[in-house]
């Protein structure tokens, strides 16, 4: 058994696909949009198999950014301390927000943890 995907409600779907794809090197479908439900969406693969799928409706609300029980957060894995500190740097430098790392953590990780541009928190690990 393995996770299929995972899936974002965002409010800037253009944005949101060229961050994962430009930082991530996600891959992403052809853009699916049902009219009647005002729904649009890409589904992004990444080398492992990982896929991601974006997701927007008008409908939708907005939450402040904090932390709250529910899902947290997801990792990507880089290959190396290198690798981790060079893609955290990166980020930094085109403004994206490190909230913490690149570090071990207490549980043996090496990782930095950075929000994309809609706030979800990504860790980034060997």
């Amino acid at each position: 058994m393995r996770i299929e995907h995972v899936a974002i409600w965002t409010k800037d779907l253009e944005k949101m696909k060229s961050f994962y794809e430009k930082f991530f090197n996600g891959i992403a479908t052809n853009k699916y949009v049902n009219e009647k439900k005002q729904f649009h969406s890409y589904f992004l693969s990444f080398e492992t198999g990982a896929r991601l799928e974006l997701m927007q409706k008008p409908e939708l609300t907005e939450l402040e950014p904090a932390e709250y029980y529910g899902m947290t957060h997801f990792a990507f894995s880089v290959g190396s301390e290198e690798k981790v500190n060079e893609l955290t740097d990166r980020l930094k430098k085109e403004g994206f927000q490190v909230l913490d790392g690149p570090r071990t953590t207490g549980d043996g990780y090496y990782e930095s943890v950075v929000l994309d541009p809609e706030m979800n928190r990504l860790e980034i690990t060997i």
